[in-house]
Formats: structure tokens, C-alpha cells, sequence
């Protein structure tokens, strides 16, 4: 007569011992190798504490409608300069020159969110004066949202010299966000919701584009303009008014913040964890092949056979 399985299960034994006994060392010794050798890796593997982590977001910009503008007419100092603030245009005398300026912002994804700002200025000039360098000066309101909420204001310098006079200067690049230390995960940051410009100032010093920039580069969250391209064209009519035209983008941004607690400990578990799971798949098979083969004294009982007694 033929014999097939019709079912089967493993068998389960138990190995008991007495306290005191080199069985129960054993087993002790490999609880506390276990779970606490994976916490000693974790921690030495120099990550076990997520103390920084970044994530993306495209700030909110616009275009404050704040310029100061200063261009060099010629090698020897003398200069034209304009702004948006009545105060220093009232310090200029014959240097100050009212240019044309227009200024379009594109939300170009539809998203709602600004995604570049076109700037075109054109400056009159007299028909001997020549442009040799520029320094615009413009002013913007940033924000982000994700995380932290940031409110600020923000600066961008436009700069260029040569030694041969231009018609045109052609400037394009994009507004990124310069971090000296994370953000935190939570919370309300207004610390650099100021102006830099003293627009009620009657003295010159308060328009120092040196001091004004050195004032801004002393915090830890400012914006500069990366990967220009400008362009400077030669050969202006005597009539022509010297152009200046900008196009900057506001890209998406990697921002860098501080987790906050229980992103740290969900950080720390899942590494824990992968390597517990190492620790207890060898140990388990250590302490079978222990008391499987008797290398320390037990006795072995079968679990059916206990339930019977």
C-alpha cells in the first residue's frame, strides 16, 4: 500500500535548565549582544542622528519695486544715479538722471506662483557722457512655507565694468537662496522682514551700496544671483539712452532645516531596526545549534508531549 503526507507541522522543544547554570549565562549574554551590539553600529556608522535634512520648495518672490542705480560715466569717478527713494535722489544735484524702467513678473507653469521677473531700464544720458560700469541695486519679498514659515526681505546687486564704454548691458540668471545655517522645522521666522535701506534717511551714508551689502551679508539667510550671463554691448548714438535689461528667475530651491524630534527618532528606529534584524537571524541560529547539540546542558521537553501530560 502507497503512504503520502496529508499533513504536517514542525516540532517545538523547549530546553529548560535551572537559574544558576551556563545555559542561562548564555542566553543573557546573547539577549543583551542582540539588541544592544545594533545600537553600537548604528550610532558608530555616524548617522544615527538625522541632525540636518533638506527638502524643495519654490519660494514666493516679487519684485518690491525698490532701485538704486549708479553708473560710472567715466574713469575718473564721475558717476549718474538714480533710485526709488526720494532721498537720495535729492543728494545727487547734477548727477541724477530719471530713466524709463518697466518691470513684468511671469508665473510661467501657472501654479501661482511668480516664476521670473523681466526688468528693462534705459537711462538718458548727455551726448558726451559714456556708461563704463553700472550698480543696480534690487529689492524683493521672499517667503517660504513648507516647513518653517519665512518671511523676508531680500537684496540683489546687478554689476558690471569695462574699460570700453557701452550702449547695452544684458544680465540673466537666478535668484537663489545662500544659507549659513538650517532652518527649523516649525515656526515663524521674521528676524530679516527689514529693509536694509533707510528710505527716511537724508544722509548719504545710508545709501553706501559697500555698507548696505555688508549689512546683508551679516545674515544667515540672503539671496544672490547665480550663474549670470551678462552681456555688454558697444557702440551707443549720441542720442541713445544707455539699456539695461534683466531677466531673473526664481528656481526651486534645496532648503536645508533642522528635524525636528520625532523625524530624528523615526530616522534612528528605521536604522536601528535593519540592522537588529542581522543580529537576531545570526544569534537565532547560534543558540539552535547550542542546545540542539547539547553544548550546554538542557533539558529538552516537546511541546505536544507537555500539553498531554
Amino acid at each position: 500500500m502507497a503512504f503520502y503526507e496529508v499533513y504536517a507541522h514542525p516540532a517545538l522543544l523547549r530546553y529548560r535548565t535551572t537559574v544558576c547554570t551556563k545555559a542561562t549565562l548564555f542566553v543573557v549574554a546573547v539577549l543583551c549582544v542582540t539588541y544592544t551590539a545594533p545600537l553600537l553600529v548604528a550610532y558608530r556608522s555616524h548617522g544615527f542622528w538625522l541632525k540636518r535634512s533638506s527638502y524643495e520648495e519654490q519660494p514666493r518672490v516679487r519684485f518690491q519695486y525698490q532701485l538704486l542705480l549708479i553708473a560710472a560715466t567715466s574713469t575718473n569717478g564721475d558717476y549718474v544715479a538714480w533710485s526709488t527713494f526720494s532721498n537720495f535722489n535729492s543728494l545727487q544735484g547734477n548727477n541724477l538722471r530719471i530713466p524709463s524702467v518697466s518691470a513684468r513678473e511671469e508665473d510661467q507653469n501657472q501654479d501661482g506662483k511668480l516664476d521670473r521677473l523681466n526688468l528693462q531700464l534705459e537711462l538718458p544720458l548727455r551726448p558726451e557722457e559714456q556708461i563704463y560700469s553700472v550698480q543696480l541695486l534690487v529689492t524683493f519679498s521672499y517667503q517660504l512655507f513648507r516647513m518653517s514659515t519665512v518671511v523676508m526681505q531680500s537684496l540683489l546687486l546687478l554689476q558690471y565694468s569695462s574699460s570700453v564704454p557701452g550702449s547695452q548691458l544684458f544680465i540673466s540668471g537666478d535668484l537663489r537662496l545662500h544659507q549659513r545655517e538650517p532652518l527649523l522645522h516649525r515656526g515663524l521666522d521674521t528676524r530679516y522682514n527689514v529693509s536694509l535701506i533707510n528710505a527716511n534717511s537724508p544722509f548719504s551714508s545710508s545709501y553706501d551700496l559697500a555698507q548696505i551689502i555688508e549689512m546683508y551679508q551679516e545674515r544667515n539667510l540672503t539671496t544672490v544671483l547665480s550663474s549670470p550671463n551678462p552681456v555688454w554691448t558697444i557702440g551707443r548714438a549720441a542720442a541713445a539712452p544707455f539699456q539695461l535689461k534683466a531677466v531673473i528667475r526664481y528656481p526651486v530651491e534645496v532648503i536645508s532645516y533642522q528635524p525636528g524630534f520625532w523625524e530624528m527618532v523615526k530616522f534612528a528606529w528605521v536604522q536601528y531596526v535593519s540592522v537588529l534584524l542581522i543580529f537576531l537571524w545570526v544569534f537565532q541560529r547560534v543558540q539552535t545549534f547550542v542546545f540542539q547539540n547539547q553544548v550546554l546542558p538542557t533539558v529538552s521537553v516537546p511541546l505536544l508531549k507537555q500539553h498531554c501530560a
